[in-house]
């Protein structure tokens, strides 16, 4: 039976190459698998797997008792497909906080470090078979970790994914500055999308105290490209909370460059929520928040009401 391995809801860069890459792996050492992914992949995410000539994965909607998966990028239900806990899940890779909720048939693998990306993660689990690797598997190892650590911008990075990320490239004999540059690129043109569809693209949904909320990242090297649509995408937040189930969405558009984020505030619960959290004064319907880059490390652990 093959083994399907996949990341969260909503893909992003880590949560289509880690798939991608543990996949070849599972094969290499005698295990059929196939990465799947749970919806289309962000721009970024596009974009990588076009530069180093991988196929898209498949997209699922759920799982059945009779499959066998894989977790990487994520051990929260919520991100997962809805009948997650009656398959017969093999294993969770994961760079994340411990959520629960998940619940095994078996006893099972689970490897979740304190790590900027689930592909370092991935990296030191496969060992010496990675120098068997194809360019596009060691590729797609070398932009998960430029993504997820902001080109070591973020304050998740470790000293050892940077230097994991310098080893890769200098096997593939690539530029990080320019890799990293035409990543985030790709990743701050979002012209094509719908409100909606921005305010869902790199998600994740958590409970502060009591409050259901969806928090939205967009990382950016263009944040007014964004912020230019403010309006609408607040207008679109009431819309999508409700679809979702959500009491509140919240839009953090970080700026890649300046290393700082900018929280759409649109009402009072939000305003409240931000003066809480970072100590902000919010006088208007935006608020800049220096130093913010991470929802991971910076922006979940903070929220309070």
């Amino acid at each position: 039976m093959t083994t399907l391995v996949f990341g969260h809801k909503s893909p992003d860069t880590d949560s289509t190459g880690s798939p991608i890459i543990w996949a070849w792996y599972l094969n290499e050492i005698g295990t059929p698998a196939k990465a799947v992914l749970l919806g289309e992949p962000n721009t970024e995410a596009a974009f990588v797997l076009k530069h180093w000539g991988l196929d898209k994965p498949a997209i699922i909607q759920d799982v059945t008792a009779d499959d066998k998966v894989v977790i990487v990028d994520t051990n929260n239900p919520a991100e997962l497909p809805p009948s997650v806990n009656e398959a017969k899940i093999q294993g969770i890779i994961d760079h994340h906080m411990l959520v629960g909720g998940i619940k095994t048939k078996t006893p099972i693998d689970i490897t979740i470090r304190p790590l900027a990306c689930t592909a370092t993660i991935l990296h030191d689990l496969m060992g010496d078979t990675l120098a068997q690797a194809p360019k596009g598997i060691k590729g797609a190892m070398l932009s998960c970790i430029l993504s997820d650590t902001l080109e070591f911008r973020s304050p998740t990075t470790t000293p050892h994914d940077r230097a994991v990320a310098e080893k890769l490239a200098a096997d593939l004999r690539v530029s990080i500055p320019d890799l990293a540059t035409a990543m985030f690129e790709a990743k701050s043109d979002v012209s094509a999308f719908s409100d909606a569809e921005l305010l869902r693209m790199d998600s994740k949904e958590y409970n502060v105290a009591g409050k259901e909320l969806r928090v939205s990242v967009l990382e950016t090297t263009a944040p007014k490209l964004v912020l230019d649509r403010k309006a609408s995408l607040m207008a679109a937040m009431a819309g999508v909370a409700k679809e979702d189930g959500a009491d509140q969405v919240l839009l953090f558009v970080v700026d890649i460059l300046k290393e700082e984020a900018t929280l759409l505030v649109p009402n009072d619960l939000v305003k409240q929520l931000a003066e809480a959290s970072f100590g902000a004064k919010v006088t208007g319907d935006t608020v800049v928040l220096p130093g913010i880059m991470s929802r991971k490390k910076q922006i979940i652990p903070a929220l309070k009401l």
